[in-house]
């Protein structure tokens, strides 16, 4: 699976000739100007953690664009349903087998509203399963003693942690979080986008590399495979 950061909390994973979409938020994001083309994406599948406009912003055009199916909450499919979009209902616990690998959705903790107040349901993560791998993409979350779970059913290869603290998991937490997922590579995203979730990149590599495990911060465009 390749894997690119696309800013903020936003990816493009390429797996077994599907391209799949995470959190969309590029054309308001000023760090990805100049670094990502929403035409360039292509995704077949658009996964949406949560409603907040910073995870979702490009959905519908991306959507539209590409006819890409949009994997997400009943409440958020259904809102994407209704703008004429494809859409596949998930929630907790539920998992499905796609033609590219399987979703599981997870909980997180956290809000979810759409930008007008409109209720999004509850936020998740999902477990993407494919090509022999296992990926924890947690989306806005905080600690949670839910995430001892994945790794009795999974054996992660890569846990995508937010890190950016203030609105999720800041930097210390994301370091146990990698312990409850049982996990010792984490890709690090949601931060440095706005004042509120800069953080220091060296200090944070270093805490993790201080207990033997890696921390990943991808260059907006930049490529990591698993």
């Amino acid at each position: 699976m390749q894997i690119t950061f696309l800013g903020h909390a936003s990816l493009l994973i390429v797996t077994a000739g599907k391209r799949l979409l995470v959190d969309p938020f590029i054309s308001g994001n000023e760090k990805a100007t100049g670094k990502i083309d929403i035409k360039n994406l292509r995704p077949d599948y658009i996964l949406v953690t949560h409603a907040h406009q910073d995870h979702i912003l490009d959905v519908e055009e991306i959507g539209k664009m590409n006819n890409a199916k949009v994997v997400s909450n009943f409440e958020i499919a259904t809102y994407y349903e209704n703008k004429g979009l494809e859409a596949h209902p998930m929630n907790h616990g539920g998992s499905w087998q796609f033609n590219f690998g399987t979703l599981k959705y997870v909980n997180a903790i956290h809000t979810s509203s759409f930008p007008d107040g409109s209720y999004g349901g509850q936020p998740g993560g999902f477990i993407l399963s494919s090509e022999g791998k296992h990926i924890y993409i947690a989306g806005d979350t905080a600690l949670t003693m839910d995430m001892k779970l994945i790794p009795m059913s999974f054996k992660l290869d890569l846990a995508v942690l937010p890190i950016g603290d203030n609105f999720t998991m800041g930097v210390d937490d994301a370091l146990v979080a990698s312990d409850f997922v049982e996990c010792p590579k984490i890709l690090g995203y949601h931060y440095d986008t706005f004042g509120y979730i800069v953080i220091d990149h060296k200090e944070s590599v270093q805490k993790f590399s201080k207990h033997g495990k890696e921390l990943i911060l991808l260059e907006i465009g930049g490529s990591l495979t698993v």
